[in-house]
């Protein structure tokens, strides 16, 4: 009987132990959210956002700019280890202006648009996330650009300096 109950605490244990290593699941947008580098409202401004989870904090870091969190993830300086990273999925946006507050994907599975002429929400070049390659492909094809995982993207296209007379629009 003892060894039932041994038996029975171990595989309960090792239940919680999977349970607490899954990945929190992404928090929703609201107008109360800041940017993690200006510290500016991310909801007030357009294209696509992210948000990056660390262990041990409660909150996630929220992103105005794909752009900024895909920095954020190639500096070799942080607070503490990525546990999960979500992207706006402008395949599901409202419109570039509303990315929407609740469409996120994990950026593991993302398609990226890097390269393209729109600009984001801080007036940067974007790096546009969505969950189909095809819708991907569509935007590339319209607004240029090549389509990339988040471990693809190039460090200049995030950690380079940004051409203040470079012409960019703001997708329709």
């Amino acid at each position: 009987m003892k060894r039932l109950i041994v038996a029975a605490v171990l595989i309960l244990s090792a239940c919680q132990e999977e349970e607490a290593k899954a990945p929190p699941a992404p928090v929703e947008l609201t107008a109360a959210a800041l940017s993690y580098f200006c510290q500016m409202n991310v909801s007030e401004h357009g294209g696509p956002k992210g948000q990056i989870h660390l262990d041990g904090f409660p909150a996630p870091l929220f992103f105005a700019q794909v752009r900024d969190l895909a920095a954020y993830v190639k500096s070799p300086e942080r607070d503490a280890e990525i546990t999960a990273i979500y992207v706006s999925d402008m395949g599901a946006a409202p419109s570039w202006e509303h990315p929407g507050s609740n469409n996120w994907i994990d950026a593991k599975d993302a398609h990226f648009v890097v390269g393209s002429n729109v600009a984001g929400g801080m007036g940067a070049p974007e790096v546009v996330p969505f969950a189909s390659p095809e819708e991907a492909a569509l935007f590339a094809k319209r607004y240029g650009g090549a389509v990339a995982g988040l471990e693809s993207i190039p460090d200049d296209a995030v950690l380079g300096p940004v051409d203040l007379d470079q012409k960019l629009e703001t997708p329709s």
